[in-house]
């Protein structure tokens, strides 16, 4: 059977791209015109978020900084941002953006980056002067506005750059939320392969991974539509096809090319279908151990999750991953087949680790789900997700996440 036959056509759904994304080997090179727009625009000072380490080993600031320079653009720098970025990080960086009186927001980095910018954008327009990070990512008010957002993108797996998504963890609650407002769209983004060659092996795997968790989500849930079903299928296929390559030689400029656009796309594709599973279960996992890479939480929980859901999806999850395991006839007595499938070829990329690998025990199961509820805007994740997301359903996954499949 077809994967068409699980889309409902009575249901109006939303098909969305709407940020200016230059893409390909040079894109860096637009950092000009992207600069010489912002001076048109009457905006003479920007808040650059990045990490200590990203914005210098890339070269994106060799080449940005100039060009801020040329149109007379001041800048305040904040290199605050950790892997996971967190409401405290989000507010210094607001604070030195208002000392300058910042008007746009260049993030610098992957998703922690993006996202940490994309929250500060939203506080440094003047109706939000009165509110902090905390009282965002609590929905202590609607954030409609935001200062223009522009995204250098320095690895392939959150899409963040062109999407209206953005996380960051509250620690003392233990709650890592996510934000979901249009007013977050970046206005530019800068897709550069070049510039994701001195990815770390493992950040090119857990990256890439990312991507292939956002269409597994976002193609399955019940919001779903044939454009998100087939940018999920060709994500997938490129991640299997150029994701050893980018490991073995991190200067292929073509596999870098390949699993960018699959990022991209897989970002436009959970733009479309949203996420419900594996993000909002990978939340408490991030949020209690903050040094967790979110590409590898989702790994870990990835084969569980296609299990318990492949029954009500099959024929769009056999379409999806036939490139990783050939074969599937898209029946729902196969789901044990296709997750098992899907964790040998994660540990055939190199991400091996299960949950208690990382030293999450059977008695921290109630706490994470408790948390997957508890969080705010993680219900709404798991309530367009394809089975019924009870709490039975979320402890099966985190227990069967802790050790490899048998």
């Amino acid at each position: 059977m077809l994967w068409e036959s699980k889309i409902n056509v009575n249901q109006v759904v939303e098909i969305r791209s709407r940020t200016l994304c230059y893409f390909g080997v040079g894109a860096m090179q637009k950092v000009d015109d992207i600069c010489a727009y912002l001076k048109k625009q009457g905006i003479g000072q920007v808040l650059v978020v990045t990490d200590e380490i990203v914005y210098k080993v890339t070269g994106v600031w060799e080449m940005l900084e100039p060009a801020l320079k040329k149109h007379g653009i001041a800048s305040a720098l904040y290199t605050g941002v950790v892997p996971n970025p967190t409401v405290d990080g989000i507010d210094e960086a607001t604070k030195m953006g208002k000392e300058i009186g910042a008007g746009a927001v260049i993030g610098i980095g992957g998703g922690s980056a993006i996202d940490t910018g994309k929250s500060a954008a939203v506080l440094l327009h003047p109706d939000n002067a009165n509110y902090n990070a905390r009282d965002l990512y609590l929905y202590k008010f609607d954030a409609e506005k935001a200062v223009p957002i522009i995204a250098i993108n320095t690895t392939h797996g959150t899409g963040t750059e062109v999407d209206r998504f953005a996380v960051a963890s509250i620690p003392e609650l233990e709650y890592k939320p996510a934000l979901a407002v249009d007013c977050i769209y970046p206005l530019f983004a800068i897709d550069d392969p070049a510039i994701m060659t001195k990815l770390p092996a493992n950040q090119t795997r857990y990256t890439s991974v990312d991507a292939v968790n956002h269409i597994n989500e976002a193609a399955t849930s019940l919001v779903t539509s044939p454009y998100t079903v087939l940018t999920a299928v060709e994500t997938v296929r490129l991640v299997a096809r150029y994701l050893p390559q980018a490991v073995a030689h991190p200067d292929d400029l073509t596999a870098r090319y390949y699993l960018l656009y699959a990022s991209m796309i897989a970002g436009i594709c959970f733009d479309n279908g949203l996420l419900h599973f594996t993000h909002a279960l990978e939340h408490p996992l991030s949020a209690v151990k903050p040094d967790l890479p979110h590409g590898l939480g989702l790994a870990m929980l990835q084969p569980a999750v296609i299990k318990y859901t492949y029954p009500a999806v099959p024929e769009i999850l056999a379409a999806i991953y036939e490139p990783i395991v050939p074969g599937l006839k898209g029946v729902p007595g196969e789901a044990e087949k296709c997750a098992f499938g899907v964790e040998q070829w994660l540990f055939s990329v190199g991400c091996t680790e299960k949950l208690q690998d990382m030293g999450y025990q059977e008695s921290d199961i109630d706490k994470l789900t408790r948390l997957a509820f508890e969080t705010p805007s993680l219900a709404g994740l798991l309530g367009v997700a394809p089975i019924k997301a009870d709490e039975n359903v979320v402890r099966k996954i985190f227990q069967d996440s802790m050790k490899p499949m048998a």
